[in-house]
This record gives structure tokens, sequence and C-alpha cells, in this order.
């Protein structure tokens, strides 16, 4: 089991909007000892999108994804959902109440615009009209629910109300998963070192040490960071189990060391 994030919506794709979900999902898993395995981009395309649902419901995974559940021709997330799982789409009551809750929310005391019956209200409907058999996701913004199947929960695209229903259903459904193996990453920067040279002692130390991750994250030079990091370095570094990481690290810095590279601890 894993987390995996889909964004969907053409404007992230031209570049209309520069997509935040994934640096905020990033953020809120590891504030809970957890992590974004995987994160995938997709355009309003009916077939794209119930293709990587079909794919990506038969998996283990946990899946967050933002985008295309209102009610306008462009917004196509709740009938994929629905078409990748092989149901109906029918109004969820939870979802009935919260939305006519809102419609008399913003009627502000006109009998005329809180009339539930107005075509225009009862267009507002078909945003509570999700897969049969799921969940609501509550909208603490504006009531506007969002919906769960399974393991995939499903919100609106804009942050101030993504954001908060991602937190929610973190804390709703997963506390149990939250720092179980606690991990932790050391790193150091050197300079000047191929990493073709460095790259048998990474081996070596994943191989040492199972479940830890070797990264090497190179730079051919930063003058904003001064002139020490102006020149070619490598973010260089190792993460895993917390009990393992010490030891590992130790390997690492040792070898990388014992080559003769400048080496800057972090």
């Amino acid at each position: 089991m894993g987390f995996g994030l889909i964004v969907i919506g053409d404007e992230i794709l031209s570049g209309r909007r520069e997509d935040k979900h994934m640096r905020k999902a990033i953020e809120l898993l590891n504030a809970r000892g957890l992590a974004l395995n995987w994160a995938e981009y997709i355009g309003d395309e009916r077939d794209r999108i119930t293709a990587t649902l079909r794919r990506t419901f038969a998996s283990s995974d946990i899946v967050f994804c933002t985008g295309g559940i209102g009610a306008t021709p462009d917004d196509h997330t709740r009938q994929c959902a629905a078409a990748a799982l092989g149901v109906e789409l029918a109004l969820h009551p939870d979802a009935r109440e919260q939305i006519a809750l809102r419609i008399a929310e913003s009627a502000e005391g006109d009998p005329v615009k809180a009339d539930l019956n107005r075509p225009e209200n009862q267009h507002r409907f078909k945003m509570g009209e999700f897969p049969l058999g799921a969940r609501i996701i509550p909208n603490s913004y504006n009531r506007i629910p969002g919906f769960s199947v399974a393991d995939h929960h499903f919100m609106p695209g804009f942050p101030v109300m993504a954001w908060p229903m991602m937190e929610w259903v973190l804390d709703h459904y997963y506390a149990p998963l939250f720092h179980r193996d606690a991990e932790q990453a050391r790193a150091f920067y050197v300079f000047e070192a191929p990493e073709s040279t460095l790259t048998p002692l990474m081996e070596q130390v994943e191989a040492a040490y199972p479940g830890i991750r070797v990264f090497s994250l190179p730079s051919v030079g930063d003058v904003s960071r001064g002139d020490r990091f102006a020149r070619r370095h490598i973010d260089l570094g190792v993460k895993g189990l917390a009990e393992s990481v010490p030891a590992a690290y130790a390997m690492l810095f040792e070898g990388v060391r014992a080559m003769g590279f400048e080496i800057v601890e972090q």
C-alpha cells in the first residue's frame, strides 16, 4: 500500500495554472510520518481519466484525486469514477443535505433564491451525484462535499477546499498508519565528484543495509548560495528506517572521504 496523487485538469497541462497539490500532499503526509509514492497529471479527457482510475482502483494504493468534480461540461471525474467501478451515479443523501444548506446560506433570506426547485438549484445537486457506495468528504469552505470510494478520495481542484479535505481524510481514515515506520534521512555535500565514481559505493551501502535507499542529487552549481556552491556538487545521502540510517550514513560518508573529495556536512 502506498499513497498516490492524481491531479486532473487541462489548465494544469496547458500551464494556465500551476499545480500546488503535490507539494501540499507531500507536506501533509510527511507531517504524519507518511510519504507520497507517486503522482500523475491528467487532462479533462474522459477515456484517459476512466482508464487511469480503473488501474488505480485495482491497486492497493491510497489515492487522492483533485479536480473535475463540479457540474460544468468540462468536469468528468465523478462520471469517470463511476465508469471505472462499473456502477451508476446517484445523488448522495448527505451531499444533498449539505448542498441544500449551502443554497439556503447563499440565498441570504431571499425565498426565491432559496427555492430548491429552481433550475439552477436543481443543477447544483448534480455536484452531489457520486458513484453508488461512496462516502462524502466534508468541505469546510462551502459545504459542497467531495467523496470517497474504497481508498480513493476525490476533492475539488481549489486548494482552499482540497487541502482541508485531504487532512480530514488522513486523520479520519488513516491515523493507525501515522509514524508507524519512522523514517529518517541524512545527507552531505560532495564537491567536484563524478557520480560514476560514487555509484559503486552507493550500491555497497544499499547492499549492506537492506531498507536503506541512497540518493544523489547533482548540481552544476548555484551562485546564489555563495562561492563554494557555485562549483559542481552533489547532495548525497541515505534515507530509510531510523535505526539503520546512522550506520549507513557513516559508511557512505567515510567512503567518500577516503576517496579524497571535499565534503560539507548538512
